[in-house]
């Protein structure tokens, strides 16, 4: 990661632009219909008991059955990967034209485990797809690569995405983390070593061990880590206020374990409200010293209600760009990789990117 700009620009929500065009991934037939028809098509429900009819969006090139985008669906985007997966190589280089110095692979909610549960696939087969998430986003940089006209735009990187344990329970779990509560370091090792093992084999830059909600699974991560030792990372929490993480441990305290490790280049938070992140990097900076950074990629500060998900896209209001409103803030008490989680879309990327272009010329 040697000759990074000092602020590396992260990609934003992935699902977010899937369903901006019509990959409705965790909400009902009706917004599904609603959807299809503003886009232009026709949509039908498709079931055991229905007929297979198919629906239509004009951004892209396949069709999309609406029973494979049920309502919570256990695999969320990564199920994309195998039905659509042009879809997630067309949304990595909207981000990689948007300014993104790095683009995550769409494996948050990819587990071999899950593929073989729900896609009645073989173990040998779940690893493929799992891996086929490292080869859209490199065969996505290699194209925009060959596309640019700007000679000094750096290789991007590409970040293998790993999510908590708890989007496989499906259960809203990964909102808490209390599965850990049950569960011992080796047990979450166990679990998350054949994604880790997938993705590193794959090819990835580094690896991205996100939205985890507890300390018990972050030191977990950072432990397997050890047995990649090749490999580079970043660890981010989620929080639930501007003091802790969703768990509920300090975040000073989920941070003293993984910023001693030389495997990571940053430690930070993810896929919470802009407003808390300030106050969580300012609690911590006196353990972090100066050996690494932080990173920040918070979603667009929508409530999220697990129940009825965020205000339908076809209903809110425009969100101001709250990642480049905080951006310099965020850089001041050392964050070094800076990017948005859901809700945010590569407008609010190349404004992010903008406002930080901008700060370097003045410095």
């Amino acid at each position: 990661m040697d000759g990074r700009p000092e602020v590396t620009v992260i990609d934003g929500g992935l699902a977010t632009e899937l369903e901006a065009v019509g990959f409705n991934l965790q909400v009902t037939a009706t917004a599904i219909e609603r959807s299809g028809k503003k886009l232009g098509g026709s949509v039908s429900v498709c079931g055991e008991k229905a007929e297979s009819e198919r629906f239509r969006y004009r951004f892209w090139p396949t069709s999309v059955c609406i029973h494979c985008y049920q309502k919570d669906d256990p695999l969320w985007s990564a199920r994309i990967l195998q039905t659509n997966p042009q879809a997630i190589k067309t949304v990595h280089a909207r981000y990689l034209s948007s300014g993104a110095d790095v683009i995550t692979t769409a494996t948050y909610q990819a587990t071999l485990a899950g593929f073989v549960k729900y896609l009645d696939l073989k173990s040998e087969e779940a690893a493929q797809l799992l891996q086929s998430g490292v080869y859209l986003a490199k065969e996505a940089v290699a194209e925009f690569l060959s596309e640019s006209r700007n000679s000094e735009r750096r290789k991007p990187l590409i970040a293998g995405s790993i999510g908590p344990y708890g989007v496989f329970l499906h259960d809203r779990s990964e909102y808490s983390g209390n599965y850990v509560d049950s569960m011992t370091k080796e047990e979450l090792k166990a679990w998350h070593r054949p994604q880790m093992q997938s993705l590193i084999t794959a090819g990835v830059d580094l690896i991205a061990m996100e939205t985890i909600p507890s300390q018990k699974e972050g030191e977990a991560l950072v432990e397997l880590l050890r047995e990649f030792p090749n490999a580079k990372a970043w660890l981010s929490f989620s929080a639930k206020d501007g003091k802790c993480i969703s768990h509920g441990e300090n975040f000073d305290d989920a941070v003293k374990f993984p910023i001693k490790s030389d495997q990571l280049v940053a430690v930070g938070i993810n896929c919470c409200c802009p407003d808390i992140i300030s106050p969580l990097l300012m609690s911590a900076n006196k353990t972090r010293g100066t050996k690494i950074g932080w990173i920040v990629y918070p979603n667009s500060g929508e409530t999220w209600n697990p129940n009825t998900h965020y205000i339908s896209s076809l209903e809110r209001e425009p969100v101001n760009n709250q990642l480049a409103k905080f951006a310099l803030e965020w850089k001041e008490l050392g964050a070094k990789w800076i990017g948005g989680c859901c809700r945010t879309t590569p407008a609010d990327i190349a404004e992010l990117r903008a406002t930080l272009t901008l700060d370097l010329s003045h410095d």
